[in-house]
């Protein structure tokens, strides 16, 4: 796949960073503006500073780390620090962090001005494979995840797996969740690379990572708009966002990482998958095997279920009030756009429970 197909293309380690000052040479941008959270200004933003040819004209706006913040108001408060720090139309931002930090930031970026270029830095494994490719941008509504945004493509995205040294084991676990289910929806050969996870080195890391970057850019040029081919992306995740959102916003339950929300979303996914359109059982249960010896199992009382199903409903995907579901006929064959009847999904939830 060359670069040039993709929108906003992907530079890996020192290339990107070749690439960022060539960029920032012929740009010339009046002033660059540096996104990050507080681990991220800790952690990384250092690092990348040393990368950086002219780091004259440089401001640093910082927010606060967790999902809890991709909200408007810390949107406002960006487009405030912009207006006052003199950003124009020639300014540039580059976002250094998770999915948090390149959503929201590749959201204020798009808005602010009506659009001011943007560069995404992503430093956590699950921005690095998911959120940084795509375009997609956004924040939260409430506990509605993602409801405000727009498709905008970065000027670039690097990608450097030396960030990945400061990430706890729970955020790799947590990014884990996204390259399982761009394994699900593309390939078994992939698929049974990456749950082979005893033997993964970081070199090994490289790899998969741009293997699944590769898989998503794929097919986001292919349907950008997400008419078709985008919506397979969705695996897990529409189950997986509203569990998500429900542990968000009940200040009583433990909050879950995206993916260990996602992990829980797959495996529903997949038993619906065997139900309603004959997924193979024994991939059923070796796919349920693999995912919770990963990840944690959580509990769900019959509130929690009844309460996941109607945020269901706040889902972007759906239309027509009807909930869209992407299933798998088997692994690497997905199916967009199906209907499960709600009895459908309690019973995915009780073979959850007992798996």
């Amino acid at each position: 796949m060359s670069h040039s197909e993709v929108k906003g293309p992907v530079y890996y380690q020192e290339d990107g960073f070749l690439k960022l000052n060539a960029f920032i040479k012929e740009v010339n941008p009046s002033k660059i503006f540096f996104l990050v959270d507080n681990n991220t200004h800790r952690d990384c933003l250092a690092i990348f500073l040393k990368k950086l040819e002219s780091p004259e004209n440089v401001e640093i706006l910082e927010i606060e780390a967790g999902e809890i913040n991709k909200n408007l108001e810390t949107c406002t408060g960006l487009w405030n620090a912009l207006s006052e720090l003199d950003a124009d139309r020639k300014s540039l931002m580059i976002n250094i962090g998770g999915g948090v930090v390149t959503d929201l930031g590749g959201f204020v970026a798009s808005t602010f001005k009506r659009g001011i270029r943007y560069i995404n830095v992503p430093t956590s494994l699950l921005a690095m494979v998911d959120a940084s490719v795509g375009g997609k941008t956004g924040v939260d509504l409430g506990n509605l995840k993602n409801q405000i945004g727009v498709i905008n493509h970065a000027e670039m995205v690097i990608i450097d797996p030396a960030f990945l040294g400061t990430l706890p084991q729970t955020e790799m676990r947590s990014g884990l969740a996204e390259i399982l289910k761009h394994a699900l929806i593309s390939s078994e050969t992939y698929w049974n690379k990456v749950t082979n996870l005893s033997e993964l080195t970081l070199d090994d890391l490289d790899e998969i990572i741009k293997e699944s970057v590769e898989i998503k850019a794929k097919v986001v040029t292919e349907d950008p708009e997400e008419h078709g081919l985008r919506k397979t992306l969705n695996y897990g995740h529409t189950l997986g966002h509203a569990i998500e959102s429900y542990f968000l916003t009940h200040s009583e339950k433990t909050t879950l990482l995206h993916g260990e929300a996602i992990a829980v979303g797959m495996i529903l996914a997949t038993y619906l998958s065997k139900e309603l359109q004959d997924f193979p059982e024994d991939k059923l249960k070796e796919i349920t095997v693999k995912i919770l010896d990963i990840y944690d199992r959580v509990v769900f009382s019959e509130e929690d279920i009844q309460q996941i199903i109607d945020l269901m409903k706040y889902d972007k995907k759906n239309s027509h009030g009807n909930i869209n579901f992407v299933l798998l006929k088997d692994i690497g064959n997905p199916v967009i756009d199906c209907k499960v009847p709600n009895q459908l999904i309690w019973n995915a939830f009780e073979y959850y429970k007992k798996a």
